[in-house]
């Protein structure tokens, strides 16, 4: 059996050495989703005893119709921290990638609570717990060769968790709620690469909309005996396919349907 403690200094070397490592899955036949929310666990340990602190949560594999294949029964999610977390001015920010290993960048929308998200809630109830919602950049990184990774393997690697780029806030007030599951189950979203359209995607892609897949990160965090505390900020998983970045790109999200700005990310080393 996996020692969740040992495997996620293994995991920390590797990513602050920018160094390559067989994924856990791959060496351990046993190695299941449990150990990873454990090796998970080590890591939140590990970043708060060097003082930092979780601030929210991000989520992978918010596609239903691979859960089958994935042996899953809901999403999978890892915490994100105080200093990965940060606000573009002016809907524009620089992100430097000179420490990670290969990373990618995903538009993703992004909550943050007010309340708590109430037990078994629907999209509605998820939404009356949002403070705002924003445009946003997750930065992943990965240090398993070719992004080859199952559930287990995301979950123990910080969940893949690099930065997230948020964009200007838009408040929500309860008014607002009706349109506003609508609008986030249809609208879409290209992604720009110095200037070219290199991806398109849609609300529906996370979950079929996001509001639905906070409600179900609600509902698996508290599986887990976790929960989605207020003021926390949620990355509710990606809208188009995942691009790999490199130095000197710029990224541009726009979404139509949905009255969020542009959101802009220059890749610097």
């Amino acid at each position: 059996m996996a020692d969740p403690r040992a495997l996620a200094a293994e995991i920390a070397a590797a990513h602050a050495n920018k160094q390559p490592l067989a994924a856990p899955t791959t060496r351990e036949a046993e190695f299941n989703l449990a150990t990873a929310y454990a090796t998970e666990a080590e890591l939140v340990r590990m970043r708060r005893e060097a003082g930092r602190c979780t601030v929210g949560v991000k989520v992978g594999f918010a596609n239903r119709a691979m859960w089958r294949a994935l042996k899953l029964d809901t999403l999978v999610w890892a915490h994100m921290y105080d200093d990965t977390v940060r606000y573009a001015e002016n809907d524009h920010a620089i992100v430097s990638i000179g420490k990670m290993y290969a990373p990618k960048i995903e538009p993703e929308i992004v909550f943050k609570l007010r309340t708590e998200v109430p037990p078994e809630a629907d999209a509605a109830s998820a939404l009356a717990a949002v403070e705002w919602i924003a445009l946003g950049f997750e930065i992943i990184d990965c240090v398993y060769p070719d992004w080859k990774i199952t559930p287990a393997d995301f979950v123990a690697s910080f969940g893949l968790h690099a930065g997230l780029v948020v964009g200007t806030p838009q408040r929500i007030s309860p008014d607002q709620i009706p349109a506003l599951l609508e609008h986030l189950a249809s609208f879409t979203v290209s992604l720009q690469k110095n200037s070219a359209v290199v991806a398109l995607g849609a609300g529906k892609n996370s979950l079929k909309s996001p509001a639905l897949c906070l409600a179900e990160l609600s509902s698996a965090t508290q599986k887990a005996g976790a929960s989605l505390a207020a003021g926390s900020v949620i990355s509710s998983g990606t809208l188009t396919e995942a691009q790999l970045i490199a130095v000197n790109e710029t990224y541009t999200a726009v979404v139509e349907g949905i009255p969020l700005p542009p959101l802009t990310v220059r890749i610097e080393s």
